[in-house]
């Protein structure tokens, strides 16, 4: 057994058949496996899991998670638990970067965690953690589910006891893993497919109809005013006509590198690094500039806290300015009229860390997911009407973690939204 100092303990498996069992778990345990074959609905067989089985293994929840396609989050998908509210529910997700539960991921071991204070004290940015102690949750099972020998998501097992599950409890899931990790791995697959494959067309027939065309005669009309064929134009004249086929120009490349981005689906993002980026000067405030006539349409004030010196950055310049476009963007359309943009940031040791917060309806914690998936929009009634292609947070995220840094996104529900970076220093990672 594995012993770890946050009160944890890890197995490895073993041979099911040198473990005795009891008549009773046997019984139980044959019954969930014929259940699960029988591919009875997934949602059953979970809850038939959760009622059958708390007299063998304590239980006061159970939930299921799948990793993502980076398999760098982990998404809640199925919960049920003998009280409520849920606080951790289906829709939550959270990086796994750095927490204790990439390392039983990677290893494919079920852990225990005999009691969820301590092991909070010891990971105190784990969201999840927090949530779970909220719900009166002290000890946890973890059991990665395996389909091919390849971990997609995990099975948690909770109590509202400290210490209540051991050895014996972790031999008995193992003899059903196998089943439900191919049932419940199957169900998510295709509720996803159907999903994407919505998404994808309600994107494309945005796209085609509502930026596309009108992109296309903004930069037309504009080019036929400077080319003279309607007539000559002033000196001021030109140039304004100038800077709008400029910008529906950038705008109508925008659009092509955002749609390029989104079809990605396991190819490399090309990062050219840039050392010393200046946040402010080169990313932030030309981006200010540009959303000027927006800002002031809204009445919104923008405010900095910055170190004296302007922090910088390694980054490619181009796809970071399209992070901050998209941040700010979101800010301006979702921030409230007449409110406060906030933008921070501080260098820690060779890390910089930024955010930018606006006030506003923000979002629910149980859509913190969504936030980052592609094409995803919030069903927040303060959002209806406002457009959106959905794909903006998601991009976003993309380019950071291909920064080797993370974005992260936190909400008081009605009152302020805010969005958070951790990027490598002037110098690029280590």
């Amino acid at each position: 057994m594995l012993q770890e100092t946050d009160d944890t303990a890890a197995y490895p498996a073993c041979d099911l058949k040198s473990w005795d069992f009891n008549p009773a778990e046997q019984r139980l345990l044959d019954t969930v496996n014929q259940r699960i074959a029988a591919g009875q609905n997934l949602a059953e067989v979970l809850n038939y899991l959760f009622d059958s089985t708390r007299e063998i293994c304590p239980c006061d929840r159970i939930g299921v998670a799948f990793l993502d396609e980076t398999r760098q989050r982990l998404s809640s998908y199925w919960n049920r638990a003998l009280y409520t509210p849920l606080r951790l529910d289906k829709g939550y997700a959270e990086d796994l970067a750095g927490s204790s539960l990439k390392r039983v991921i990677d290893s494919g071991r079920i852990r225990i965690i005999g009691d969820l204070q301590i092991y909070g004290r010891h990971h105190p940015q784990s969201h999840s953690t927090r949530l779970l102690l909220e719900e009166g949750v002290r000890s946890n099972l973890t059991c990665p589910l395996k389909v091919d020998g390849r971990v997609v998501g995990v099975l948690f097992r909770s109590a509202r006891q400290p210490g209540v599950y051991a050895e014996r409890h972790i031999r008995w899931h193992e003899g059903i893993l196998e089943r439900l990790s191919q049932a419940v791995e199957k169900a998510y697959r295709i509720e996803q497919l159907t999903e994407a494959n919505r998404s994808y067309l309600e994107m494309l027939a945005f796209v085609s109809h509502e930026l596309k065309n009108p992109l296309a005669t903004l930069v037309l009309s504009g080019e036929t005013l400077l080319s003279g064929y309607l007539g000559g134009l002033t000196p001021e004249q030109h140039k304004a006509v100038e800077r709008i086929a400029r910008q529906g120009r950038h705008l109508t490349e925008m659009v092509r590198e955002y749609l390029d981005l989104a079809q990605i689906e396991g190819g490399e993002l090309k990062v050219t690094i840039t050392p010393g980026v200046r946040l402010r000067a080169d990313l932030i405030a030309p981006l200010i500039d540009q959303f000027e006539g927006q800002l002031k349409a809204r009445n919104l004030r923008v405010e900095y806290d910055f170190p004296p010196e302007d922090p910088a950055l390694a980054c490619d310049v181009n796809l970071m300015r399209m992070v901050w476009m998209n941040l700010l963007g979101n800010a301006i359309k979702y921030g409230r009229v007449g409110g406060l943009i906030r933008i921070s940031a501080t260098v820690e040791g060779s890390r910089l860390k930024a955010a930018l917060r606006n006030e506003g309806a923000g979002f629910r914690d149980s859509d913190r997911d969504r936030l980052f998936r592609r094409f995803s929009r919030l069903a927040v009634p303060d959002f209806k009407g406002v457009r959106g292609t959905g794909l903006g947070l998601y991009n976003s995220w993309r380019i950071v973690q291909a920064h080797k840094g993370h974005l992260t996104a936190d909400s008081e529900y009605g009152h302020w939204a805010e969005f958070r970076m951790d990027l490598p220093g002037e110098h690029g990672a280590e």
